[in-house]
């Protein structure tokens, strides 16, 4: 991580909060689609980042945008497997729905950024954040779609298994918080460079912002 940096800090924390709203909404959204009014009952389905976080996930935001290591979340979107359609498969299709929101705001920040003269912006303050929004959305997907429970990445990998690994995955909710913690402060610097990094680094190929961090 960069350490702290104070004219970073308030546009990383600014990129953070709306990429996680924007998450955390697509989610309830996505449900809502598929048959589980579940989160908009409770207030859920609303771009309103002050309903969408908890208050450790956001101090452990702040951190992560002051340039040190951590990771973040926002309050997990409720949702009742048994109204959705497709069941499973209906399930990961929202838990996707998450980490393809912070695909699909990379990839417009980044059609923002080619639409103006890039060497006019270097030091420009929306240059900056611009950057920043595009780098922790692509962090933030690459970061959800690891396969282990609670993270997005589960569910999708629930969804597309047969019956059998079903059985089998499973047991993992019950104590895949505690692995995911475990490995993060254990092995992170592993996790981060052989799963994460290739990740990111995938999406931003995908979404066309590869080629804008030489102006980062």
């Amino acid at each position: 991580m960069r350490g702290f940096d104070p004219q970073t800090f308030l546009p990383s924390l600014v990129a953070l909060v709306i990429a996680i709203a924007i998450h955390e909404f697509a989610h309830s959204a996505s449900a809502t689609a598929l048959g589980d009014d579940t989160s908009q009952r409770q207030g859920r389905l609303t771009l309103n980042p002050i309903v969408h976080f908890d208050p450790l996930g956001f101090i452990l935001l702040c951190i992560l945008a002051a340039g040190y290591p951590a990771f973040a979340w926002g309050r997990p979107v409720p949702v009742n497997t048994y109204a959705l359609r497709g069941g499973r498969r209906g399930m990961a299709l929202v838990a996707f729905a998450g980490p393809l929101s912070n695909l699909a705001q990379a990839a417009l920040a980044g059609l923002v950024v080619r639409a103006a003269d890039v060497s006019q912006f270097q030091s420009d303050a929306m240059f900056t954040f611009l950057g920043l929004y595009i780098q922790y959305n692509l962090l933030l997907a690459a970061f959800n779609m690891l396969p282990f429970p609670p993270l997005d990445g589960y569910n999708v990998l629930v969804g597309v298994v047969s019956d059998f690994w079903v059985q089998r995955l499973e047991p993992l909710r019950n104590y895949g918080a505690g692995v995911l913690l475990l490995l993060v402060f254990v092995g992170g610097r592993f996790i981060y460079q052989f799963t994460i990094t290739p990740m990111f680094e995938l999406f931003a190929v995908v979404t066309g912002a590869a080629s804008l961090y030489s102006g980062f």
